[in-house]
């Protein structure tokens, strides 16, 4: 058996993606060069698609004419490959509960440190963050074309498009997304456990946006009740925190210093 035609019998059980390890297992007497060589001519007919350091994508008919295949389609294999806890973050979690009003170009995934020490050039779709901890309890899961993906509920993705809005875009594009998610948005028990995977300043704005911008009441009460009985006292904060509060109005509720002007796109 040739490496193709492993390669091609793994495709057909419903295995598309391996390692470089797993070739060298099934390979004992082939040279470490003579893989690289085979691995990388299949890559040059369109047939492997390199993702991340010794981890190969076969890549699927429907995906051929572009060479290409999204992230959606292999994360959960590479995330088992690197043995790491992920959950699809950002803006990719907020289209999959919905909100596409606005297609991510990049593919957000949320881990735990320490950092990727692969360089983007390897897979410039991959966007990474990282936490401590990855928040269980407030993940979904649903099938993909391969298998089954981890994403962020939509309470943990309100927080996280607020808490990490210079990588969407700004508050702005933060504000629309969250004005598509409302609907689906419940607070009730997130000072609990939630609001221990983020800051109080985050709720802050993110309270403040829903009720100020949105006009989301109901659910901003919600969010200030249980924020209340997390936290006794809270300190002003500036909204955008990468520009001065100096004479900024304030909003004495969220005690927020509104030194930015937040404008939502028209869905």
């Amino acid at each position: 058996m040739t490496i193709k035609e492993w390669i091609r019998d793994r495709e057909i059980s419903g295995y598309p993606t391996f390692s470089v390890n797993d070739v060298r297992l099934t390979f004992p007497n082939y040279s470490e060069q003579v893989i690289k060589n085979e691995l990388f001519r299949l890559s040059s007919q369109g047939i492997l698609y390199s993702v991340y350091r010794g981890f190969y994508v076969i890549i699927p008919p429907q995906y051929a004419a572009k060479r290409m295949v999204p992230p959606i389609y292999y994360i959960d294999q590479l995330m088992s490959y690197l043995n790491k806890p992920y959950y699809i973050s950002l803006l990719n979690a907020a289209a999959i509960l919905g909100a596409a009003h606005q297609r991510p170009q990049k593919f957000s995934v949320m881990t735990v440190f320490p950092k990727s020490t692969v360089s983007s050039s390897k897979n410039n779709l991959l966007v990474w963050g990282y936490r401590k901890e990855i928040p269980s309890d407030f993940l979904l899961s649903k099938n993909s074309e391969t298998g089954i993906i981890n994403y962020s509920n939509a309470e943990l993705t309100a927080i996280d498009i607020v808490q990490y809005e210079q990588y969407i875009g700004g508050l702005s594009r933060a504000a629309t997304i969250l004005d598509e998610l409302t609907e689906k948005l419940d607070f009730r028990g997130a000072s609990g456990n939630l609001f221990n995977y983020t800051s109080i300043a985050t709720i802050q704005r993110l309270g403040y946006i829903l009720e100020d911008i949105l006009k989301q009441k109901e659910i901003a009460d919600v969010l200030h009740t249980e924020l209340q009985s997390y936290v006794k006292h809270f300190r002003y904060v500036p909204l955008r925190t990468q520009k001065s509060d100096e004479n900024a109005e304030k909003n004495t509720r969220w005690k927020v210093y509104i030194n930015s002007i937040i404008e939502t796109d028209e869905i």
